[in-house]
């Protein structure tokens, strides 16, 4: 779809889920930056001063929202910190926060900390398998003790999509406020968190987006709750008219922008800038569409070639996001195989191998290659011995 936009690298590269590509545009924009800041020193603030309020446009257009209601700005974990602290009421009996058992645990980590402070639990939905979420369970999590739920649009590790509009509509009904993490999902779906009435939602900019390692992460909130004052104020979610009157008393800037802290990382926010220019002539909905053919060519290659591997993501399109994970007890020697073969995959504690076909520069042909591959790995078990081995002595 756009393999020609990116560096792609010897081999076949299937961890985009973990870290996307780099787009030619990314190097190119921080290339420039670099210039800026080498012939004008901090003169170049003239320009970067607005850098990330200037990107919003095209990250609304991802994640389905009005450019006030996004940011390019910190990481999930310290957006999340900001948004939960401000948004998290606890009164009465409904003080408890509900998450899922199968969460990134860094959004488990922020979620805890919040609320013991507010005198909550931190209750977990389980899961019936280990690897995905009952509609029932999660439905049921929502009662009238819960102040704040946050929820995954995709589980990181079985890939399975959940509902974000009639979880929303659910969760919002019971009387509690909901977010989503959305890292496995933007740049890889069409989203639309305003319409479907989400309070608040956090991701990352390296996985689909491509942004670059360590990418500055972004945030919406819904314009309904912009009266509100950052619980974690910064200089540079001061209002812009005002920031440099340097003042002792905050105010705060109009929106999503509020919630910027720090002086912003201006290289890495370059790298943003490409990457966004990839998507500007996309429609999500045609990313979507050649996601879902290149998963269901990767399901159906390994149900007739590789029986022995069991599919944990669903199979249903509406239940699917972008990656598609198998339990096998061998997956960490078949992923180290792999990658001595410049197969890139991705693997998970303690028996999950992830591979994300990214609709931007994967090609069909490579999904049969890796499934030949794996299929001979599989029949010989002495490859796999040597790479066990070899994966426990490095």
């Amino acid at each position: 779809m756009r393999r020609e936009a990116f560096a792609v690298p010897p081999g076949i590269y299937l961890d985009g889920n973990s870290l996307g590509l780099q787009p030619h545009a990314a190097h190119a924009r921080v290339q420039q930056r670099l210039a800026e800041w080498g012939e004008q020193a901090a003169l170049g603030w003239d320009d970067w001063f607005g850098l990330a309020e200037r990107l919003s446009p095209a990250i609304a257009r991802l994640v389905g929202a009005h450019p006030d209601e996004v940011i390019a700005t910190g990481s999930i974990t310290s957006n999340l910190h900001a948004l939960v602290g401000t948004l998290y009421r606890p009164e009465g009996r409904r003080r408890h926060i509900v998450a899922t058992a199968l969460d990134f645990p860094t959004d488990l980590y922020a979620l805890a900390a919040w609320a013991e402070r507010g005198g909550g639990e931190l209750r977990l939905i389980p899961s019936r398998d280990g690897h995905t979420l009952h509609d029932d369970d999660l439905q049921a999590a929502f009662t009238d003790e819960v102040a704040l739920v946050l929820l995954p649009t995709v589980l990181y590790r079985s890939g399975q999509l959940l509902d974000v509009a009639g979880l929303t509509a659910a969760a919002q009904r019971a009387g509690a406020l909901i977010g989503w993490d959305a890292a496995h999902t933007i740049g890889a779906l069409p989203h639309a968190f305003h319409e479907h009435g989400a309070d608040f939602a956090v991701w990352c900019h390296y996985k689909y987006v491509n942004a670059g390692p360590g990418a500055p992460g972004g945030l919406y909130l819904h314009r309904r709750h912009h009266h509100l004052t950052p619980a974690l104020p910064g200089w540079w979610g001061n209002d812009k008219g005002s920031q440099f009157e340097m003042a002792p008393g905050y105010l705060k800037a109009s929106g999503a922008a509020a919630y910027q802290m720090g002086t912003p990382p201006i290289l890495s926010l370059a790298a943003l800038e490409g990457a966004l220019s990839v998507f500007e002539d996309l429609e999500m909905t045609a990313v979507r569409e050649r996601s879902l053919q290149l998963t269901d060519l990767l399901i159906r290659l390994a149900d007739e070639h590789l029986p022995e591997l069991q599919l944990v993501t669903p199979r249903e399109h509406a239940r699917r996001g972008g990656h598609v994970s198998f339990a096998h007890p061998e997956a960490h020697a078949l992923s180290l195989a792999l990658r001595a073969r410049q197969i890139v995959p991705d693997y998970r504690e303690p028996d999950v191998l992830r591979l994300a076909p990214v609709a931007l520069y994967t090609r069909p042909e490579e999904l049969e290659t890796l499934v030949q591959v794996l299929r001979g790995l599989l029949d010989s078990g002495g490859h796999l011995q040597h790479q066990r081995v070899a994966g426990a002595v490095t």
